[in-house]
């Protein structure tokens, strides 16, 4: 509020004010207040009223934790972000530097350790000072400093912002008040545990409460290891942090420093020698403010965001939004994630140079899980968070799905077409049924017309696929069409997969119940990318890919196969604590048989061969020169969603490259990407090298055992020729 100016008083007047001091501390120990701020002469408190209104208040004060800041590590411990309202890191007194400690109490309070909360002498000479100088001395003892802090902390933490009162807009009901609670925390905590929580909650400017955080701020360093013309900076620094801000007042922030060497000298808390050595030490700062949210991570940004959702939609932290929020921006909890810093490296170093100066914003993703696990070990894609100048900009991941089973937002952008990379399914539903894997099968039909005989063991109907899109009759397919001419004809099925043959996918489906493949699909955990339901297999387009999927869970269900068919949900938090390391629920791996073991074996036979001899054979580098892989290519119809995604015993990798954002409406056809031209876009062609390279590098960090071989019994003894191609 504001000051109301000051009359000038005689010497009478002032020994009377001294006197009326003096007998109304003898009365109430505290009540010097009333001389201390200026506006209590005009506040018409008599003494009387003073000592009822004194012996009103409380004396307890709750002292809960300051705000922290919350940090989010990989497993191996590096940092990916940190998350705080307030940037504060709480640490306790021993871990300070000793010069701080002496400073603070020579500037701010030096009858620190004398005084029980209150100091008599400091209020007088505050009194004396205001009523003669005409000065603005506030008289508060530390502990009187720290009831404010924690006070106005916790209306923060409330988020009654509106309710926080500055030093100078304390009235006498405000000053009585923090008087009594200070004599009170005196009796119930020792010296060392008040400077303890004073210095870890005073304000030095807007990216640093706390000591801890001011010195990292500063000068990169740590509390420990400030010296003495750092600390003595820092201390003058509490008293008005932005007029004695070394960044912004210099000169200002020197004579404050000396000021404070000064005091220490003259209380014998360092010597002439180190008093003239620390004043003659020019100021180096060394700012590094601490990046807050995931826009300015580390590394990861997407996989943080990723986090973040993870954290704030689940009721385990909190009943309400508002209390996960304030877990996270305040709770000071340290997330460790699954997610692996040296594959988090490879993969955004890749998805960043697929696509070169990209002026046509096309997108590249890839994820990474552990087989037998679920652990996410990276998640990247080409843009940036935060608009920069010739940069790919978007808020959505690209590998996740748009919300969560229970329908909250996860900022995913839903999925994409997944083309062929859907056939392993229907062929693993071939061999579940007991089938041959090297069985022959007539790839020449294009043409499944209205009433085709289908078959549905749960008695659903099943939906027409069009390659026109015009089609609405039910249980049709017309005009299927391969990629390539000249696979229209009779084949081995394992031929058909590893060629990615339409046409074959098709003629095995007609052998099988459109029931078990829906079980198959929903049993590797595959699900819409936009809202979580079940893909419905009964609807033929989506033997070839039409429902949009996460990047994340195709990398997830190929890992089923590497693992004998155990399907892990994919889960990103291995730990979370909170500031006392108290322990809060985090995802452990939960783990299921989705097929037979030898189903399993069966498809990875054949995806290896897709590397060999099918539609990835001219990806390069060849990783199964490496390790042993499987994998599979896709591309939607328009070519605008193109994947690859492959899998060693150890490691599971989703490739995918294309238009991210409209939905793949945009064809990726006639197109030029990173001074390349193409007719049109294949899995093969950009998701393929794109997950090759990553591959190479990475994949010997995850050994890799050969895949088992699926038992004899599941190949014809006499297969038929393979045709040439």
């Amino acid at each position: 509020m504001a000051h109301k100016k000051k009359r000038r008083r005689g010497r009478g007047s002032i020994l009377g004010s001294i006197v009326g001091f003096l007998a109304a501390s003898a009365m109430c120990g505290v009540l010097a207040a009333s001389l201390v701020v200026p506006s209590v002469a005009a506040a018409g408190y008599g003494v009387t009223t003073s000592i009822g209104f004194f012996e009103s208040l409380p004396e307890e004060l709750t002292v809960q934790p300051p705000s922290q800041s919350t940090k989010v590590l990989t497993s191996d411990g590096q940092p990916i972000a940190t998350f705080y309202a307030e940037n504060r890191v709480r640490i306790p007194l021993d871990q300070m530097s000793p010069y701080i400690k002496d400073a603070v109490i020579a500037i701010e309070d030096s009858r620190f350790y004398e005084h029980a909360g209150l100091d008599p002498q400091g209020i007088l000479r505050a009194v004396v000072a205001n009523l003669t100088k005409g000065d603005q001395q506030g008289a508060s003892t530390i502990t009187q400093q720290y009831v404010t802090n924690v006070i106005n902390e916790a209306r923060l933490s409330q988020e009654r912002p509106d309710e926080v009162i500055l030093s100078g807009q304390k009235d006498i009901g405000d000053k009585l008040r923090e008087m009594k609670l200070a004599v009170a925390l005196e009796k119930k905590f020792s010296k060392e545990q008040i400077l303890e929580g004073y210095l870890n909650i005073v304000f030095f400017n807007s990216d640093a409460y706390g000591i801890e955080a001011a010195a990292r701020y500063f000068f990169s360093t740590t509390a420990k290891d400030l010296n003495l013309p750092q600390s003595a900076l820092l201390a003058g620094l509490v008293n008005s942090p932005t007029f004695y801000n070394p960044a912004l007042n210099p000169d200002k922030s020197v004579v404050r420093r000396d000021q404070v060497l000064g005091e220490m000298l003259r209380q014998e808390k360092i010597t002439q020698e180190e008093h003239d050595q620390a004043v003659a030490t020019p100021i180096e700062l060394k700012i590094s403010p601490e990046r807050q949210g995931c826009a300015n991570a580390t590394m990861a940004p997407y996989f943080c965001d990723y986090i973040s959702h993870l954290i704030l939609n689940n009721p385990a932290y909190g009943p309400t939004l508002k209390e996960r929020e304030r877990k996270l921006y305040r709770g000071g909890l340290t997330i460790t994630t699954t997610l692996d810093s040296r594959l988090q490296a490879a993969a955004q170093s890749q998805v960043d140079g697929t696509a070169g100066p990209n002026p046509d914003r096309w997108g590249a993703a890839l994820v990474s899980v552990q087989p037998g696990s679920g652990k996410i070990l990276s998640m990247a894609q080409n843009t940036v968070f935060l608009a920069e100048p010739g940069k790919f900009d978007t808020h959505l991941n690209f590998n996740v799905d748009a919300k969560d089973p229970q329908g909250n937002d996860l900022n995913g952008a839903g999925g994409f077409q997944t083309g062929s990379t859907m056939k392993p399914f229907t062929f693993a539903q071939w061999l579940n049924e007991g089938k041959p894997l090297n069985a022959e099968i007539d790839a020449s039909k294009r043409v499944y017309p209205l009433g085709f005989p289908w078959r549905s063991s749960c008695g659903k109907v099943l939906g027409a696929y069009s390659t026109a899109q015009n089609n609405p009759e039910l249980g049709a397919a017309d005009d299927l069409q391969n990629a390539e001419e000249g696979f229209y004809r009779k084949m081995p099925i394992n031929y058909g997969l590893y060629n990615s043959i339409n046409t074959a996918t098709f003629a095995s489906a007609t052998q099988l119940d459109f029931c078990g493949i829906q079980k198959m699909v929903d049993a590797v955990g595959l699900h819409s990318g936009h809202d979580g339901s079940p893909i419905n297999m009964h609807q033929l387009g989506n033997l070839l890919g039409a429902t949009n999927v996460a990047p994340l869970h195709m990398a997830n269900a190929f890992a089923t196969f590497a693992t004998d068919c155990l399907y892990c949900a994919p889960i990103a938090l291995l730990d979370v604590t909170d500031a006392a390391g108290g322990k809060l629920p985090a995802q452990t791996v939960d783990c299921r048989d989705a097929v037979k073991p030898d189903v399993a074996r069966g498809v990875n036979s054949v995806l290896q061969d897709v590397m060999k001899v099918g539609s990835g054979v001219w990806i390069n580098p060849k990783v199964q020169d490496k390790v042993p892989v499987a994998a599979k290519t896709g591309t939607s119809n328009n070519n605008g969603a193109t994947w690859v995604v492959g899998y060693t015993t150890g490691l599971a990798t989703a490739s995918f490259f294309g238009d991210a954002l409209e939905g793949q409406k945009r064809p990726g056809q006639n197109v030029t990407i990173n001074g390349t031209f193409y007719p049109r876009l294949d899995g093969f062609m950009i998701a393929g090298p794109q997950w090759a390279n990553y591959m190479v590098n990475v994949a010997p960090l995850y050994p890799a055992a050969p895949f088992p071989a699926p038992p004899p019994s599941m190949s014809s003894p006499t297969p038929p020729p393979t045709p040439k191609r």
